[in-house]
């Protein structure tokens, strides 16, 4: 196996982490045996449409070419965008679960899995969130260079079994964001202050409503109209 790191530009860039990367090839080249779309950074308050029109147009000339197309944790989010994953199961990491209800309705969005053959007889696999990138390693030396070499990767990097899934972890999700802006700006707040002492009362004063209000809002229902992001 002979990876590359593969980018729309053939130039060093600094991702969304601050981690510069050089990637080694561009979009343009012979088609490789197998691709590996690596997690992406997606804000909560942006949508994936019109996004990677060049990455989803290369990703689809390997699929026309036969090539093994992977996914991790949420570049399983740019094989949906593409329409790839319509129909079928898919994993990505737990928190994408509300994105890919609302805008991927005909994916069968798998948030308990590790690793997931997501169709196309074998040629698209999606995994969970960035750690499942090992589970992805020791599946394609399984696939490629057989049982015995995946068992002897996974003893020397002491690669241990998952079987739970990730939903233990999901139990760490931010809350489906609030029809009301005021209470949704609250909400995302106290994600990172809830330690602070007499959070309702913070709470409060940073939303400049009265006592009474705030807790009416605040316990009212959230808006369960549909999402206009469906992907048409």
């Amino acid at each position: 196996m002979h990876p590359a790191l593969v980018a729309n530009r053939r130039r060093p860039f600094r991702s969304s982490t601050g981690l510069q990367v050089t990637p080694e090839r561009d979009l343009i080249g012979d088609c490789a045996d197998v691709v590996i779309v690596c997690d992406i950074h997606l804000n909560r308050d942006e949508t994936p449409e019109g996004r990677w029109r060049d990455e989803i147009a290369w990703v689809r000339r390997h699929i026309d070419h036969g090539a093994l197309v992977c996914a991790t944790c949420s570049g399983s989010v740019l094989l949906a965008e593409a329409g790839l994953l319509d129909g079928a199961e898919a994993a990505s990491h737990w928190s994408m679960a509300d994105l890919f209800r609302d805008r991927y309705p005909g994916v069968r969005f798998r948030p308990e899995r590790i690793l997931c053959d997501s169709g196309r007889a074998g040629q698209l696999i999606t995994t969970g969130g960035a750690s499942s990138w090992q589970d992805l390693a020791l599946y394609l030396i399984g696939r490629f260079c057989g049982a015995e070499e995946a068992a002897r990767v996974a003893r020397l990097f002491l690669l241990g079994d998952r079987g739970y899934g990730q939903l233990p972890f999901a139990s760490m999700a931010r809350p489906r964001q609030h029809s009301d802006a005021v209470i949704s700006k609250i909400q995302a707040w106290l994600v990172d202050n809830y330690a602070t002492t007499n959070p309702v009362s913070a709470m409060v004063g940073r939303s400049g409503l009265s006592e009474r209000s705030f807790k009416r809002r605040f316990s009212a229902p959230r808006d369960t109209r549909p999402s206009n992001m469906s992907r048409r």
